[in-house]
């Protein structure tokens, strides 16, 4: 692919976005092209050195904030007919009770993995705590004469431990799902807005 088909889809996979931006990405990458191509790959070679046109319309709808593209789509004037507008303040109190009900429970949702992940943590923290506490109590117990009952409380911490360890592992990969989870939506909420034209 040369650059000004690079650039072609590029301005089609940003379409909907504001103008300003679409025009200021078309320059960086027209001049990260050029760039390359000055010093001595071709223009095939410096659009494949880019990477996935998919990839990079991704990560530029991931750069711009929701807020910005919302400001964009309120300033643009709509056009409605005077009969739709009328059907959407009659119908309003059916469907704005409609749209609440479901925004409340998908936030409902994503708050209850919130939950789960931080009551995992909590457990975590518990088995680590529980751990030293065992060991201490153990080591002192042990020491007192009472040596069967440090053992049994050491080999406790020894169960906790190993406890502490999984769930913590667990605990950071259901992290990291849950914010990959955030990211995802927060980009198709974008795309929401985002009106795709026919090229």
């Amino acid at each position: 692919m040369n650059k000004q088909e690079f650039l072609e889809k590029l301005k089609n996979g940003l379409c909907g976005l504001p103008s300003q931006d679409i025009d200021e990405r078309l320059s960086f990458y027209s001049e990260m092209i050029d760039d390359r191509v000055e010093e001595g790959l071709t223009e095939e070679d410096a659009v494949a050195e880019l990477g996935n046109i998919e990839e990079i319309t991704s990560q530029i709808l991931n750069d711009i904030p929701l807020t910005k593209i919302i400001k964009d789509k309120m300033k643009k004037k709509i056009d409605l007919p005077i009969w739709v507008i009328v059907l959407i303040i009659i119908g309003s109190p059916i469907w704005a009770s409609i749209l609440g009900s479901l925004l409340s429970a998908v936030i409902s949702i994503y708050i209850s993995f919130w939950v789960c992940i931080i009551s995992l943590w909590a457990v975590t923290i518990a088995l680590g705590a529980s751990t030293f506490a065992l060991l201490v109590c153990g080591i002192i117990t042990i020491i007192k004469g009472n040596v069967l009952s440090g053992i049994v409380m050491l080999s406790v911490a020894c169960i906790a431990s190993g406890l502490s360890i999984f769930f913590d592992y667990g605990c950071k990969w259901a992290s990291k799902g849950i914010v990959l989870l955030t990211k995802k939506i927060g980009l198709w909420i974008k795309k929401l807005f985002i009106k795709r034209e026919d090229a």
